[in-house]
């Protein structure tokens, strides 16, 4: 198919937007043409606004066949019907802004798709993501099919407990309240001197004792948890995206420590990898979304 299709990534606090070949044999990665990276619009004028922008920036490229948008919460078709960062877009039907959306997601799911497409599921039937950044996104791909569920939220992983005695909290999840970057970013916070999650990871893998145990504390309660998700789903591959991607050497000991412990001996074999495509996984969903239409989440494999 001759033309381009336009993927947006629309998180809590940066749009990003880019264009590729609408040719689904062209792959993706190493042919996308940048088309924006800026702060997050505030309200839906201004997103309306940036959407046209990037069509005028797109034109240039070549006719545009379709336009996907991840978005940072949950969809059913193209209506947000939950975005807790971006309020503004809930009950919102974003084919109603531009007639291009043929397709709109959640930024985890579409990130599965990206790396199920072109990435570390390559060719897998069946696997777990878990974006793990300011909070925990995740999705499941099982038999071929990105898991949306009644709601457009299945795998909101960020909500598995460990902890019976927890109160709960409206806006998130136990296991984001204990294993996400806030938690790493608060640990780095009190070193001396202060340093954010990364500063972090970086004393651990240089040796300092005190920030090792805060990733091993960490490892430990996602591996506690991941052990559910891989017992009820048995996706044989676990992927590792967002922020904590590049810690995944560090926290692997005690993470996998803690999956051996709580899974059945013909289960233990599930691999924990990083996603391989990095912070562009979502853009690269998006685009790929783009390119397949409202079935997007129909990957094979």
């Amino acid at each position: 198919m001759n033309g381009i299709v336009v993927g947006i990534d629309l998180g809590g606090t940066r749009l990003r937007a880019g264009a590729a070949p609408a040719d689904s044999s062209v792959p993706v990665a190493g042919n996308v043409t940048f088309l924006a990276d800026r702060p997050a619009p505030l309200r839906l004028s201004e997103l309306g606004a940036a959407l046209d922008a990037m069509l005028v920036g797109a034109a240039p490229l070549g006719r545009v066949r379709g336009m996907a948008i991840a978005v940072p919460g949950l969809v059913a078709g193209t209506i947000c019907t939950w975005v807790p960062n971006l309020p503004y877009l809930d009950g919102v039907d974003l084919a109603g802004i531009t007639a291009h959306v043929v397709a709109v997601g959640n930024d985890a799911q579409f990130a599965l798709l990206a790396e199920a497409t072109e990435g570390a599921a390559f060719e897998r039937a069946d696997a777990v993501l878990l974006a793990i950044g300011t909070g925990i996104g995740s999705a499941v791909l099982s038999g071929g099919r990105i898991l949306r569920g009644s709601h457009g939220a299945a795998a909101s992983f960020g909500w598995a407990c460990a902890d019976v005695a927890d109160p709960g909290n409206d806006r998130h999840g136990w296991l984001e309240r204990h294993a996400a970057g806030p938690v790493l970013d608060a640990a780095g916070a009190a070193m001396t001197p202060p340093v954010d999650g990364r500063g972090l990871v970086a004393a651990a893998v240089a040796g300092d004792a005190g920030a090792q145990a805060t990733i091993d504390r960490v490892g430990t309660t996602l591996g506690t948890a991941l052990a559910g998700a891989v017992a009820l789903l048995d996706p044989g591959l676990v992927i590792i995206s967002g922020g904590l991607a590049d810690a995944v050497d560090t926290l692997a000991p005690s993470l996998r420590a803690a999956l051996l412990r709580q899974l059945p001996t013909h289960l233990r074999d599930v691999e924990v990898v990083s996603g391989a495509l990095g912070p562009s996984a979502g853009l690269a969903g998006a685009l790929a979304a783009a390119r397949r239409g409202e079935n997007w989440w129909e990957v094979g494999g």
